[in-house]
């Protein structure tokens, strides 16, 4: 979180107080760091400047269109899940031809709609999915573009909801099957065979399984090319963790590193699918104390923050840094708390049992590393409008995302 720092108490991205905004705005409110997201992005790219790359930003992370602009201007490309993915990525200005479609379960519409925008490649994920894919590029008169996701049984040593390389998973080929689909789709002349992809999990902090599964894909790579297809394309997805708390996460040019000497000197084009290494630490969640609630067993700050704005510690049990945007005084105790929100659920917690400064009623707390995940799952529960999305630009800043209003819950509804 190098971009949201301290500056005279007060917690500030680049040259903007949060204060400032939360007075400004309101709240719950995510404010991203325009410099911590482009950053990161260049990061990642700069990392693999010596092999043939491409990065495709996962745009399920974090979608506003803001945040996809800035990845169009870098001529970067996007990995999508969705029609309506593949729609924000392209009103954003991204490339068609740098996008990349994932996902078990693409519609027979949301095919269509990928191959009239003329798409890098389809990761396809299933036998009957590679059937649909070459049925509608048959009725198009197109050739469809594709690559196999791989399931290499690795394990990436994540929370298990995370995990989506093992062989249980409900994604992707199981690696000892994919030779013989490969061979199928190389006959179909309906079918582009460019690529092979494989994405293990999310929020990996070792790199070892990523050193494994490039070893695993060589071996079929090697299959493939002595069976005549040409592969140009190793997708190796994304899943690169970040530090939420005292997770000690590789830098993006140590994981190339690992990668590019794993490879050797194979010859194909590299893509990448980053998200939360991009865009987690690029923002906070700010909230605002309603009550200091004292029991006999707990001590809970309520805020205006909950489970609808920021999921991911009710759903993974994941830990979000905590922080007041006023700094304590030195020597101040800090107390023991949850920090909870108004939705009627038990397990709406932003934070549990964590040490923070003593707050009052009015005062605000930054959530920390929650620009991966964080406005993207957030929903309407409780019938509570979603938070404002702000961007912070050098010394201003500007909103991305207007707060929704009572009206917009109720809209397309009829009584």
């Amino acid at each position: 979180m190098d971009h949201f720092t301290y500056v005279n108490s007060q917690l500030q991205a680049e040259g903007v107080a949060l204060r400032r905004i939360a007075d400004e705005v309101g709240t719950p409110v995510f404010v991203y760091s325009s410099a911590a997201f482009e950053g990161h992005l260049r990061a990642f790219d700069s990392a693999f400047k010596a092999k043939p790359h491409l990065v495709c930003y996962s745009v399920k992370v974090a979608s506003n269109l803001a945040l996809l602009s800035k990845v169009a201007k870098l001529n970067l490309g996007a990995d999508i899940v969705s029609g309506g993915e593949l729609f924000r990525a392209l009103k954003a200005g991204i490339l068609a031809e740098k996008v990349v479609y994932s996902g078990v379960g693409k519609t027979a519409s949301e095919i269509k709609q990928a191959l009239a925008a003329g798409i890098l490649m389809f990761n396809v994920e299933s036998e009957p999915e590679l059937s649909l894919v070459s049925s509608i590029a048959k009725d198009q008169g197109l050739k469809a573009p594709v690559a196999l996701r791989v399931n290499p049984d690795v394990d990436p040593s994540t929370h298990p909801y995370l995990a989506t390389g093992l062989k249980e998973s409900k994604f992707g080929v199981p690696v000892a099957e994919a030779l013989s689909l490969y061979l199928r789709a190389k006959d179909d002349p309906n079918l582009s065979v460019i690529g092979i992809d494989c994405h293990i999990g999310s929020q990996l902090t070792s790199l070892s399984p990523f050193v494994d599964t490039v070893s695993r894909l060589k071996v079929l790579l090697g299959k493939l090319r002595a069976a005549g297809l040409n592969i140009k394309y190793l997708d190796l997805g994304g899943g690169l963790g970040i530090t939420y708390e005292s997770e000690n996460a590789p830098s993006p040019a140590e994981y190339a590193q690992k990668i590019l000497s794993g490879l050797g000197d194979e010859e194909v084009t590299l893509i990448f699918e980053p998200g939360r290494a991009v865009a987690g630490n690029s923002a906070v969640l700010v909230i605002k104390v309603l009550y200091d609630k004292i029991t006999p067993e707990k001590r809970f700050v309520i805020t205006d923050g909950a489970m609808n704005d920021l999921i991911r510690p009710s759903l993974y049990g994941s830990h979000h840094a905590v922080a007041p945007l006023t700094q304590a005084q030195a020597g101040t105790d800090s107390i023991k708390v949850n920090v909870v929100g108004p939705v009627c659920e038990s397990g709406d917690f932003l934070a549990k049992d964590r040490l923070i400064p003593p707050v009052s009623a009015g005062d605000y707390l930054a959530v920390k590393s929650a620009g991966a995940y964080g406005f993207s799952m957030s929903s309407n529960y409780n019938s509570r409008p979603r938070a404002a999305e702000v961007l912070i630009e050098g010394d201003s800043y500007r909103i991305i995302r207007a707060r929704e209003t009572q009206e917009d819950l109720i809209h397309g509804e009829t009584l």
